[in-house]
């Protein structure tokens, strides 16, 4: 069963603009923190690079044969390309969090960290600090949230342009976009293991510390 966690208030209006549709979707998605059946690994690393390694060729066939159909069709399939990307990412990210025997910390600030910090870093600042060399994720308020997520939708919407330009060509344009996926997802597999990584070793330093 899934965590969920209230991401963004209640709008009826319809979303317009691709910014706007994208950052519902991404309020969606870090609105939902998933439940992973992953426990605590005696070897978190080595089990985190297996999760991101079949995660990321999930994410190559799906967004590969998404983007299949030529043309104006293939455009139509942009939007639901990303939703099913940042889903498989974000069980992902609670399967490594899992693994690190963290995953009952992981928050909607840390989900949206870890899914767009190689693609929106900038946006992400309002919800990091950083504490000498530690880099601590904020838990923020909703409209803190929703700020982030307007920016991110932003930084996304601009690219979407390069992606579209690939459903003219249905088989290379599908290698491409498969190619992609697999890279992007490995991207977002390195965050989290950093920080999971970080807060695991913090844990188990602070627990080694206690028992002396």
């Amino acid at each position: 069963m899934a965590r969920n966690i209230p991401a963004r208030r209640v709008d009826d209006t319809p979303a317009t603009t691709p910014g706007e549709r994208l950052t519902r979707l991404i309020l969606d998605i870090a609105g939902r923190v998933p439940e992973t059946e992953e426990h605590k690994s005696r070897g978190p690393d080595h089990r985190a690079r297996t999760i991101a390694a079949a995660a990321a060729n999930k994410a190559a066939l799906a967004a590969g044969t998404l983007a299949l159909p030529p043309g104006p069709l293939g455009w139509l399939t942009i939007l639901p390309e990303l939703k099913i990307i940042w889903n498989i990412q974000r069980q992902m990210v609670a399967d490594i969090a899992g693994a690190y025997g963290v995953s009952a910390e992981l928050t909607k600030s840390q989900m949206l960290y870890c899914l767009f910090r190689h693609a929106a870093a900038q946006a992400l600042r309002d919800v990091t600090v950083q504490v000498g060399a530690r880099l601590l994720i904020q838990d923020v308020p909703l409209r803190v949230i929703e700020k982030v997520a307007a920016k991110i939708g932003v930084s996304v919407s601009r690219r979407i342009a390069g992606r579209g330009i690939a459903r003219w060509l249905p088989v290379v344009g599908a290698l491409g976009v498969g190619a992609y996926a697999y890279y992007d997802t490995g991207q977002v597999a390195r965050t989290a293991i950093t920080l999971f990584g970080a807060r695991a070793a913090e844990a188990s330093a602070a627990k080694e510390a206690a028992s002396r």
